[in-house]
């Protein structure tokens, strides 16, 4: 397919759980941006709630998650880290199962710790936080991205 290519790379964050902890926005919440900024070479952006919901002691506009867009060259040198670099970090990898492509063909990695990025060492973070990886595709369906991520390097698993 000649026209496939990809769109650009979204890295985010939830921080629901760690915000119910004290100084939250004086400690937590800075430090979680200097990592995810560190693992995408970008500031993130907040993400505030959309409703106050009492049960869970959110107010509307509260950051409840953080969001990176990586696009052009920070994104090419985030997918080649990703591949070459994360991806065999991962515990028990054994690739990337083909039901993680959507319909639109936009690949989702979870990765429960963000520990397994390089750039982030073990010993000195402080929390803990899993984040998610979606690459969007400009692609008509998963077939086409299938195919589009085959070819980029993406350790796939075969098909079934």
């Amino acid at each position: 397919m000649p026209n496939a290519q990809l769109e650009k790379i979204v890295i985010s964050t939830g921080i629901g759980r760690l915000r119910q902890q004290a100084q939250f926005e004086e400690k937590i919440l800075p430090e979680l941006v200097k990592e995810l900024a560190l693992i995408s070479g970008q500031h993130p952006a907040h993400k505030g709630a959309k409703k106050s919901v009492a049960g869970f002691k959110i107010r509307e506009g509260d950051t409840v998650g953080l969001m990176i867009t990586l696009r052009g060259k920070k994104m090419r040198d985030f997918l080649e880290r990703l591949i070459k670099v994360v991806l065999p970090r991962v515990r028990d990898f054994r690739g990337i199962d083909p039901g993680a492509i959507d319909r639109q063909g936009n690949l989702n990695l979870g990765f429960r710790e963000h520990t397994v990025f390089p750039e982030i060492n073990a010993d000195e973070t402080k929390f803990d936080f899993g984040l998610e990886v979606t690459l969007v595709a400009k692609v008509k369906d998963a077939e086409a991205g299938y195919a589009l991520y085959k070819s980029l390097g993406m350790p796939l698993k075969e098909k079934k």
